[in-house]
């Protein structure tokens, strides 16, 4: 990753320059009006533009008194690129896992007779032991049998 792109995502991190970053993409603005829409002061919007700025996310332009902040559109693309990649590599590691055969649990065990019997009949004793006790688990497909009334 080179030190632009880490720059970046590191300057980003942060909610306040999140936040001037989605301001900006708006359009050009001066620092007096990020701080008017941010709960921050006008030094601490100038300092979260500095490391935008370093970060190669912002650029700035003197307007006569004011001084004007707009996106960098080489730091954006530097950016997109890095998240296109990343989302190419997710969307190809989904789609190799949708075309991948199914592996089911039980499959992978190859179990002789008798851990099949064992739990065939600790099922079946379940059901034993619920009908002797007359009462219905819920386990067997059927469903449970609730004494006195009950609102539904």
């Amino acid at each position: 990753m080179d030190a632009y792109l880490q720059a970046g995502l590191d300057a980003l991190g942060d909610g306040t320059r999140m936040a001037i970053f989605q301001r900006l993409a708006n359009g050009p603005m001066a620092v007096h009006e990020l701080a008017g829409t941010l709960p921050v002061s006008r030094p601490a919007v100038s300092q979260h533009l500095r490391v935008l700025k370093d970060a190669g996310l912002v650029t700035d332009n003197r307007a006569g008194t004011r001084r004007m902040y707009q996106l960098d559109p080489e730091g954006v693309a530097r950016l997109r690129a890095h998240f296109d990649v990343v989302w190419e590599r997710a969307l190809g590691a989904f789609q190799r896992a949708a075309r991948a055969p199914a592996v089911l649990p039980h499959a992978k065990k190859e179990s002789g007779k008798k851990e099949s019997g064992k739990k065939e009949s600790g099922k079946k004793e379940s059901a034993k032991r619920g009908e002797r006790h007359g009462k219905d688990s819920g386990r067997n497909g059927h469903p449970k049998k609730y004494s006195g009334s009950r609102a539904h």
